[in-house]
């Protein structure tokens, strides 16, 4: 299987999951969108969605749900490792759900190490040489994502891939993955998610149009909605 693996490899094996995904999602308010009301992320931009994969862990049918998810998508395309790490912080309990599945010990990683104790990236035991099923929660410039996996390749460790729960399909993502030759798939994305979205009335169709905009020029449209 060809490096940087997205959606749409994983879609010609299970063509429902990145919709159910996205169903879910929204059902539960993990994701919200709100052109009208843009949420101010992190990075200080505005953003007419904003994704918290952290509300799936309170609804043990849908958690249980994106674990299988999970585990299909190993088995399919990675085959078991001999260790599963989850992202710290949003992929930790996702991947603990996973690694209990397989019986695998689980470790953390840290986009940074510590800035205090041992100051360490990785949390948990791990030894080098072992293989490494990364588990993230949501993909976004995926510069958190590869960092993670810098730190546990130079620690000895052998990465087989990278799951996450959801991505917003940024070019730059792809193009890091790309170009660190790193295999990805996420169980939906940001084209499933307003699709569905549009179709279950969660949007209108000039929210649908606002958010493709968003999507093709982010700086662009948070500079636009600070304007208003």
């Amino acid at each position: 299987m060809p490096p940087n693996l997205f959606l749409r490899s994983f879609m010609k094996a299970i063509k429902e999951t990145p919709r159910k995904v996205a169903e879910y999602l929204l059902q539960i308010k993990a994701v919200k969108l709100n052109p009208q009301k843009p949420f101010r992320w992190s990075s200080g931009l505005l953003s007419p969605i904003y994704c918290d994969n952290r509300v799936i862990l309170s609804y043990p049918a849908i958690r249980t749900y994106i674990r299988q998810q999970f585990v299909d998508v190993i088995n399919e395309y990675f085959g078991k490792s001999d260790v599963i790490a989850g992202v710290a912080t949003g992929g930790i309990a996702h991947g603990v759900l996973v690694a209990q599945e397989f019986g695998l010990p689980f470790i953390y990683v840290r986009p940074e190490p510590k800035k205090h104790g041992l100051s360490n990236a990785i949390e948990g035991y791990v030894e080098k040489g072992q293989s490494v099923i990364v588990i993230e929660d949501l993909i976004s410039t995926g510069g958190s994502s590869l960092r993670v996996i810098e730190h546990l390749k130079d620690f000895g460790c052998s990465i087989k891939g990278m799951i996450s729960i959801f991505t917003y399909n940024f070019k730059s993502a792809e193009e890091n993955f790309k170009k660190n030759k790193f295999q990805v798939i996420s169980l939906s994305d940001f084209d499933s998610l307003i699709k569905v979205a549009l179709e279950k009335s969660y949007i209108t169709e000039d929210d649908f149009e606002q958010l493709k905009e968003w999507h093709k020029d982010p700086e662009g449209w948070s500079e636009k909605a600070k304007n208003k």
